[in-house]
This record gives structure tokens, sequence and C-alpha cells, in this order.
């Protein structure tokens, strides 16, 4: 791994291209310090620390930016929120956009067009709750708006402005993917959780480490960095295991009998991250919104359902872990997509007649491979809460595990590959030369 960034670093096109994608993050943490117009930041912070706001994942994903009430305090949300459900009508719900994925590169732009225009109407929607629930909680601290008299237009223009942030981010990540590098969309959200890091290992020292010190406390944060280092290579572990399953393929001549013989790599967690993000923010949005609620039995009855330290949110989450996974697993990994293609090449897999057994024995293995890489979802995203029980004094800053871990190892894995793929075209490049 060394060995390749040194030559990546040694490569000029690709050490532009790094430069670049470092500028855009300095640009995109720059840009979460810059609070909305007209709004009391005074007023803003007391309203944080006397109510102890929490946002869950959606203010990890956009590096605090939410919290500070910043122009992009969505971050890019809105766009992976919209990437989602584009794909998902994409199954036989809307038949224009399933023929549009099936236009090849002209229809993929126009599903990316269309993805955009979504992402910004769901920004201003989701700006326009924003802004009124923050106004509205501000009760007797104020309004957070340094105006007089806080009209509705107010509201439309604070919408306006961080639905504008939020196509700004857009257009940054479009530059990461033409002239930086690894895809855009995901730099920019990983950017937004490393920013965070340096807060976190800041509380961790700053709990277990002084002048009043003992053994207990540096035994904790000794086994902290131990399982931190542990979780991060069971991860990559986890995100490269696939079930090869053999194929046949009886078009190809006898004299070529290695090119007869291949596999179809079902990777154990074929969804990705997509099932936790898909839970944690289900999960986080009644909390979210609750925050806004002047009614204290609403507030708490909500927090015991989906609050996730909470034994029912507990539950709830890990559920909801599970069903998405399947649903998002079926959908990456078309099992009678896949049974039709083999029997279109004239491939088999030994043993399995062509067609529907082909399909129903691809079910079955993804079923059970999904099982696995559901259950590891889960773990990971657990953990970070049953260490919080077992260790109260842990901050609440110092997640091992979590959304956040698995978002990070999973971009910087594929920024490597794009990297190590790179080089090896400018090497076959030279050689041709």
């Amino acid at each position: 791994m060394l060995q390749t960034l040194g030559q990546a670093l040694k490569n000029a096109d690709l050490r532009k291209r790094i430069l670049f994608t470092i500028l855009v993050f300095a640009v995109f943490k720059l840009m979460t310090f810059i609070t909305v117009p007209l709004v009391d930041k005074d007023v803003l912070r007391r309203l944080f620390t006397n109510n102890n706001f929490n946002f869950g994942i959606f203010n990890v994903l956009t590096g605090n930016a939410l919290e500070n009430f910043s122009i992009i305090a969505l971050g890019i949300s809105p766009y992976i929120t919209a990437s989602i459900v584009i794909q998902l009508l994409q199954m036989d719900i809307i038949p224009i956009l399933k023929e549009w994925s099936e236009e090849g590169e002209t229809g993929r732009q126009k599903l990316n067009q269309l993805t955009r225009y979504v992402a910004l109407a769901l920004a201003f929607l989701q700006a326009l709750v924003l802004s009124i629930g923050f106004d509205n909680f501000g009760g007797t601290l104020g309004s957070i708006f340094d105006v007089v008299d806080v009209k509705p237009i107010m509201y439309v223009y604070v919408a306006i402005v961080i639905t504008a942030g939020t196509g700004i981010l857009l257009w940054l990540s479009d530059q990461i993917t033409l002239k930086g590098i690894g895809n855009g969309s995901s730099m920019i959200i990983v950017a937004g959780i490393i920013s965070g890091v340096p807060y976190m290992m800041r509380d961790l020292l700053l709990t277990y480490t002084g002048s009043g010190t003992g053994i207990r406390e540096w035994s904790i944060l000794t086994a902290t960095i131990v399982m931190l280092i542990l979780v991060i290579v069971g991860v990559i572990y986890i995100q490269n295991a696939t079930r090869k399953v053999p194929i046949h393929y009886a078009n190809r001549p006898q004299s070529l009998p290695a090119r007869r013989d291949s596999h179809l790599p079902i990777k154990l967690n074929p969804s990705g991250v997509i099932p936790v993000i898909f839970a944690t923010s289900l999960m986080s949005l009644p909390l979210v919104f609750s925050q806004f609620f002047k009614n204290p039995t609403a507030v708490r009855w909500l927090n015991n359902i989906f609050n996730v330290r909470e034994p029912i949110g507990f539950v709830l989450m890990l559920i909801l872990i599970y069903a998405f996974s399947f649903f998002y697993a079926f959908v990456q990994v078309n099992p009678e997509k896949v049974a039709e293609n083999l029997k279109k090449q004239g491939s088999y897999i030994p043993g399995i007649r062509p067609g529907k057994e082909t399909e129903n024995y691809l079910s079955g293995i993804l079923m059970r491979t999904t099982v696995a890489g559901a259950t590891f979802l889960a773990v990971v995203q657990a953990l970070p809460i049953v260490l919080g029980w077992i260790i109260p004094s842990l901050p609440n800053s110092v997640q091992i595990g979590g959304t956040s871990l698995l978002i990070i190892v999973g971009v910087a894995q594929e920024t490597y590959k794009q990297i190590e793929t790179q080089i090896q075209q400018r090497k076959y490049t030279g050689f041709i030369k």
C-alpha cells in the first residue's frame, strides 16, 4: 500500500488530482463555519448548549455544519436520498426510468440530471422545515434570526440559501470526480466525517489522561485504541469477502480450457453501508423533529421508541438493518436477471439447470451471504452503543464502529483501487509508447 501511494505521489497527474481533492476538502470545511445570513450565532450557541441537541448521523455526515447552521447544513445527504430513491424507482415502478437505465450513457445522463433536480427539491423542503423548527424551538432564548419581525418569507429565504449551499456541494463533488480522486459524493461525506476525528481523539485523551489518571483509565484508553484497530481490520476483511460461484461456458472451444471456467463473485455484504444509513436516518428523523416539539410527553415517548441507546430503539435499529440489507442485496444482485444473462451467454452453474433452478440457487446463496453481511453490519453499528452502556465514562464523540467507520473504510478501499488502476494504466501506456 505504501509503495502504491509512493508511486502515486511520483506521478504528476495523480499528484495534481490528490492536491485538488485536498483543496476541495479545505473549501468544504471552510463552508461548514459560514453561518446562514441573519442568524444570531449567540442564540444558536446557547440553544445547543442548553438543550443538548443531538442530530446523530446527520451532523456527522455534514462535518458539524448542521450544528453550526451553516449554508451547507444539509451537506450532500439530499443527493444521497435522491440517488437511492431514483435507483429504487427503476425497479419496474416507473417504466420511463427503467427505459432510461437501459439506454446506456444517454440514459445515465438523464437519470443523473433527474437525480440532481430531486435532490435540490428535497434540500429546499428539508431546509424549510429545519429553519422553522430552529426558530420555534428558541423559546425563552428568543429567535435565532437577528431580525425584529420574523415572517414566512424569512424561512423561504433561509431555505433558498441552504439549497444553494447544497447545490455548491454537488458541483464540488462533480469536480472531484472529474479532476480529483475517487467518487466526489463519497469523498465529500468522508471529508465531513474525518474532520471530526481530531475532536474524538481530543475528548478521548482529555477523559483518560491527566495528573489524576489511574490504572483503570489507562486500561480503558489502551483497550479503546486496540479495539478500534481490530474493528477496522475486521471491516476491511468482511467488505472484501466474496462467495465465488463456479461458472462453465458451454460455447467456448475445447482448445481453451483455461477460459472455459470462471466464477460469479457474490460479496458477503453486497449492499455496502446503505442499510445502516437508511436505518440510522429513519431512527434519527423522529428525534430531530421531536426536539422542535414543546410537548414534553410527546418528546419522551418518541425518545423511548427511536433513541438507539434505549432498549426499544436499539432492537428497532437492528431490525431495520436486517430488513434493508435483504431488500438492497436483492436490488444489487438480481438473481432473476443474473440467471437470464447466464442463459443468454451459454453459461451455467455445474449441477444446476439453467433458468429457474439457477435463479433459485443464486437466491439461496444470496440469502445466506446476506444473513452474514447483515449480522456484520448490525454488530459494527451496535458496538459503540454497547460500549457506551459498559463504559459510561466513554465520551459520546468516541465511535468504535458505527456508520462513520463503515463509510470511511469503504470509500478508502474504492479510492485505493482507483489509484492502483490509474498507476497500472500509466505503466501500460508507457510500455506501448
